[in-house]
């Protein structure tokens, strides 16, 4: 039977590499499967996924006001039989949104397997996490480690000299080195002020070495 998967995690976990690997598997047997993407999420480009690794795909973007059902549902009247949906950046999803990806499920038979961050940089919830964390038939942990060796389970946006940053909008789409995932404890401790992220030198190309 059709399931909603949700699979979650902090940061650089390999999430959108894990969703890419699994459309491929799909595709190597024949199967086809639509990727979807939030609009506001341009950092590669209109309608592409792509991992920190350099793998890529295509994918269909889709606006916060958007009707998933209705999409999936035009998708396959133009293209034929889907055999799963993937979204990438499922923290972005609306609490309608990822009630229509339960339709999709439940009504057409198709298997959706979302992948997002499960809070911010403020240790709350995303919208789309929290609806995909009540209503997901799998929730699945893609898990990371934390720079104390710990698993890491939050995330923190810091300035330029390491230091965190607690004000300001939920979604800055980009500057991924301003991001750090760290455990519960390492937020914690960062939060009060009790330490900072040393930050890594960005590596040069072969030929700028010294």
């Amino acid at each position: 039977m059709a399931k909603l998967y949700f699979y979650y995690s902090a940061m650089n976990a390999g999430k959108t590499t894990t969703l890419l690997q699994s459309a491929y598997n799909y595709h190597e047997r024949g199967m086809r499967t639509l990727i979807l993407t939030p609009a506001l999420d341009d950092r590669h480009g209109e309608g592409v996924v792509a991992s920190r690794i350099g793998l890529k795909a295509s994918a269909r973007r889709f606006a916060a006001d958007e009707d998933l059902f209705a999409s999936v549902g035009a998708d396959i009247a133009a293209h034929g039989p889907l055999h799963c949906v993937f979204v990438d950046e499922a923290q972005f999803l609306g609490k309608g949104q990822v009630w229509q990806l339960s339709d999709v499920v439940d009504k057409l038979g198709i298997p959706v397997l979302a992948f997002g961050l499960r809070t911010d940089f403020r240790g709350e919830l995303f919208e789309g996490s929290r609806h995909l964390l009540a209503w997901a038939d799998n929730l699945e942990e893609i898990k990371t480690i934390c720079h104390s060796g710990r698993k890491a389970t939050m995330v923190v946006r810091v300035d330029e000299h390491g230091r965190v940053v607690t004000e300001g909008p939920q979604v800055e789409i980009g500057g991924n080195d301003r991001y750090v995932s760290v455990s519960r404890a390492e937020f914690k401790k960062i939060s009060e002020g009790r330490g900072q992220i040393e930050l890594q030198q960005p590596v040069l190309p072969l030929g700028e070495r010294r």
